[in-house]
């Protein structure tokens, strides 16, 4: 690596690391600045943008917002509401389901604020420190965007693969990475169960309850939405979302059976030029040019591809939802899930731009550095996934700017398929925004940040889930490409 090289790395990290101080639209905002002085300042040629994958994500946010407009989340988290106070005792084990749950159907992790001080009031009213099943159920609450059909770090990670040569369809990797997040998920809750002393035995909660007003800040209220009176229309919204979302898994099981179009494609193995008196261009951009040469380009029927079969779908069922479930297009705008979808686009735009530009520059160094590990050790890029996260608050922005590398390293799919849970690693700097929210909705203060930063909540559950969550599915993956035939 030369001393430009890691200039421009330090550049990369600085843009993503400032950005991730300020948080929200800063993320992505300020990864312009960092691409600003690699193409203007160091004179790089611009990587692409990730049209496809924020595309997807403005698709399933929009038909997210509707559904909340509608009043069909509220449903949702009723439903979930109602399972905890049954079982009020299990309540670390059945709240980080619910949380995965929910963000495995609504593609987004940002959903669990209304269920979170929901689990701390039951916990407290149990008894129960609330610490245990919070900080898992912010884990699990952004675990779930790797099993969610309609997630871009999904359908990216679908698409990015399909065009590196592994055919792999959406209910696929569902079939690793649910079961494996799962498994991960009740690992951190079961180390979870016992974490810290019983609110009885925890001297500092104890002299907080003997203040009259904290005993009423802490006990005196009841967060709930069992009063909400559910109209027919919310619940029809819910219906409709979950009717998309099926139609989506049936194409992906069925992608062969889609409409198929005429498409143009580089003959395999041509590195040869077409060379006209004022043009010379390479097979690949005769493709984008749409310019067929005999020897250089061929013409096959290409199906629909999956993107545009989710983006068809949600836009769809959106529009349903206000015809039909009474949503409010501008109420959706106004609420949490869509603005914090929208939030995700830029930072996905910048971010992976940002990424691309570099590592697409420097393809041949970063292979020649990273090839003989990878070769050895191809599981070590679960390492590299879960660094890249910690700077990264987005798994969709991990995968869209670091699987293309993996790909031109000669990793191959199946690995990577089975570290795929370790493209979540940014609980490890507590400031997300699910897991400051989770700190807040605990009146009992035991769910902290911890005085040293790193010592916090999140941490304990967070490394368990990824650490279970990836070993399990590496082993899955093997088990089902050697001897299953099924990947």
């Amino acid at each position: 690596m030369t001393f430009l090289m890691i200039i421009q790395l330090l550049i990369v990290l600085l843009a993503l690391w400032v950005g991730s101080r300020y948080g929200s639209l800063a993320l992505g905002a300020i990864s312009g600045i960092g691409l600003a002085i690699l193409v203007f300042g160091f004179g790089l040629k611009p990587g692409t943008p990730p049209t496809d994958v924020i595309y997807i994500i403005i698709a399933a946010v929009t038909c997210a917002g509707m559904l909340q407009a509608s009043g069909g989340m509220d449903w949702m988290i009723q439903i979930a509401e109602k399972m905890l106070r049954k079982h009020p005792d299990r309540i670390t084990f059945l709240a980080p389901l619910c949380t995965f749950f929910l963000t495995v159907l609504v593609g987004t992790g940002h959903v669990v604020y209304t269920l979170m001080p929901i689990i701390c009031d039951i916990a407290l009213k149990k008894g129960i420190r609330p610490e245990r099943p919070c900080g898992v159920a912010s884990i699990a609450s952004q675990v779930g965007i790797t099993c969610s059909p309609i997630a871009a770090a999904v359908v990216a990670f679908v698409s990015i693969s399909n065009a590196n040569g592994f055919d792999i369809t959406i209910p696929q990797v569902l079939m690793i990475s649910l079961p494996s997040c799962i498994c991960g998920l009740m690992a951190a809750a079961a180390a979870s169960y016992r974490r810290g002393l019983d609110l009885d035995k925890d001297p500092q909660f104890q002299k907080r309850i003997k203040d009259p007003e904290q005993y009423k800040y802490i006990y005196g209220s009841s967060a709930t939405t069992l009063d909400k009176e559910i109209p027919q229309s919310a619940k029809n919204a819910v219906y409709v979302f979950l009717g998309a979302l099926a139609v989506i898994v049936f194409f992906a099981c069925f992608q062969n059976e889609l409409p198929s179009y005429d498409t143009l494609r580089a003959v395999k193995g041509t590195d040869d030029l077409y060379i006209d008196e004022n043009l010379t261009l390479t097979a690949d951009q005769l493709v984008k040019a749409k310019v067929h040469v005999t020897g250089l380009t061929e013409w096959f029927d290409k199906p629909l591809a999956m993107n545009i079969v989710i983006q068809i779908v949600m836009i769809a069922a959106a529009a349903l939802m206000i015809i039909f479930c009474k949503a409010q297009p501008k109420k959706a705008v106004a609420g949490p899930v869509w603005q914090s979808g929208m939030v995700a686009v830029v930072a996905i735009y910048g971010i992976a731009w940002l990424a691309d530009t570099y590592f697409g520059n420097y393809l041949d160094e970063m292979k020649a550095i990273l090839a003989d590990v990878v070769k050895e050790y191809p599981w070590s890029i679960a390492f590299v996934f879960f660094l890249v996260s910690v700077l990264i608050n987005s798994q969709g922005a991990v995968v869209v700017a670091m699987l293309p590398l993996a790909y031109s390293l000669g990793i191959a799919g199946p690995v990577l398929l089975g570290v795929l849970p370790s493209v979540y690693g940014y609980f490890f700097i507590p400031n997300y925004p699910s897991d400051i929210a989770t700190v807040n909705f605990d009146r009992s203060g035991t769910t902290v940040i911890g005085k040293y930063l790193l010592n916090h909540s999140f941490m304990m559950p967070g490394l368990i889930c990824v650490f279970v969550s990836t070993l399990v599915a590496y082993g899955l993956t093997f088990v089902l490409h050697n001897f299953g035939g099924v990947l």
